[in-house]
């Protein structure tokens, strides 16, 4: 069975996580775990909203975590991994079109910063500036 499948009904759900319905509840209406509606509106719940329920229950209780501050890191977990995600897939592209690239006999190089590239005060970047040129062939 898939872990996104949400196929436990609260009181379920409840009793594997260990905690109260009413503190499920509590929690969907927080956006902190929130599970999916049947056209009725009753909660189901999958086994990815079960370990997110367990783990909101551990940074509260073992964290000392409020839940406005449980529901900052879980915006911001979230937010990383769609951003790992986006990266997995420029760099993938990126090593496509370097592919590519070398096949049709270029190469490819960065351009150093200048010194006057950065803001004050942030440390020198490193340039986006991306050379092309020919491979000398022999």
């Amino acid at each position: 069975m898939p872990t996104d499948a949400p196929v436990y009904v609260i009181s379920v759900a409840a009793e594997m996580a260990g905690l109260h319905p009413q503190t499920l509840r509590q929690y969907d209406r927080l956006g902190l775990v929130t599970p999916t509606r049947t056209v009725s509106g009753g909660r189901r719940y999958s086994l990815r909203n079960i370990v997110a329920l367990r783990e909101v229950q551990r940074l509260s209780q073992d964290e000392g975590v409020n839940l406005a501050g449980i529901k900052r890191i879980i915006e911001l977990q979230t937010r990383v991994e769609a951003l790992d995600q986006r990266l997995g897939e420029a760099l993938s592209e990126l090593s496509d079109m370097s592919a590519s690239l070398a096949a049709g006999g270029y190469r490819r190089t960065y351009l150093p910063a200048r010194a006057g590239d950065h803001r004050s005060g942030a440390a020198k970047a490193a340039s986006t500036a991306v050379v092309l040129y020919p491979t000398r062939r022999r």
